[in-house]
C-alpha cells in the first residue's frame, strides 16, 4: 500500500499531537525527528543525504551534522542534544563505520537513551560490525561502543548494496520504516503521560 507524504504527516499530527493537551504536546516538540548516524566519507553523499533529503521532503524534521551544524557549533553539544531531543534514531552501517570514534559515540548515546533505533546495513553484512581497539580509547568506552553496536546489530533493519540496489524502492522502505516507527513512538508517549 501506497502512503502519501501528506497523509503521514497529517496522521501524525492530527491523531497523536492534537489529541494531546496543549501542555503536553509542548514536550513533544524537538529539534528534530529523526537523528541520522552515519560515517560520512562512506555515505553522506549517497544514502544518509539521500535519506535526510526524503525524509525533509516529507515533513520530517532529521538531523545530519552537515545539513544542521554550522561552523563555530561544539560536535559533542550539538550532535548530543540532538540525539536527547530527538524521537528515534537511524544508524547507517557501512564497511568503515566501525572505525569511526564519532559513529560509536553517537550509537552508543542512541542506545543509551534507550532511542528507538532503525539500523541500515549498507554494503555490510551485521556479522562483519566490530569495534577495533587502536590503543587510543579508554576500555570503558570500548565496552560501551560494543555493547551499543551488539545491540543495533540484534535489531531488525534494512540491508542495501549501492551497486546492485533499487535506490527508489530503498528510499521508500526506508521512509515507510521510519513513519512506522515515528507513529509508534508518538503512540507510546501519548500512552505514557
Amino acid at each position: 500500500m501506497q502512503r502519501s507524504p501528506a497523509l503521514i504527516k497529517s496522521l501524525i499530527s492530527s491523531k497523536i499531537l492534537h489529541s494531546l493537551p496543549k501542555s503536553q504536546t509542548r514536550t513533544i516538540s524537538r529539534s528534530c525527528d529523526v537523528f541520522i548516524n552515519h560515517r560520512g566519507i562512506d555515505t553522506k553523499r549517497t544514502v544518509a543525504g539521500l535519506l535526510y533529503n526524503h525524509l525533509s521532503g516529507m515533513g520530517l524534521k532529521p538531523f545530519l551534522d552537515s545539513q544542521n551544524m554550522k561552523p563555530g557549533d561544539k560536535l559533542f553539544d550539538k550532535i548530543d542534544k540532538a540525539i536527547l531531543n530527538s524521537k528515534l534514531g537511524v544508524a547507517v552501517f557501512s564497511p568503515r563505520y566501525c572505525e569511526s570514534y564519532f559513529c560509536l559515540h553517537e550509537l552508543a548515546l542512541i542506545m543509551e537513551s534507550k532511542k528507538r533505533v532503525i539500523p541500515i546495513f549498507c554494503d555490510v553484512k551485521p556479522s562483519q560490525l566490530r569495534v577495533k581497539d587502536y590503543g587510543i580509547c579508554p576500555a570503558k568506552e570500548l565496552q560501551r561502543f560494543t555493547w551499543a553496536l551488539e545491540e543495533a546489530k540484534y535489531t531488525v533493519g534494512l540491508t542495501f548494496d549501492t551497486s546492485r540496489g533499487d535506490w527508489s524502492e530503498f528510499l521508500r522502505n526506508a521512509s515507510d520504516a521510519v513513519m512506522k516507527n515515528l507513529l509508534e513512538v508518538d503512540v507510546m508517549e501519548k500512552i505514557l503521560k
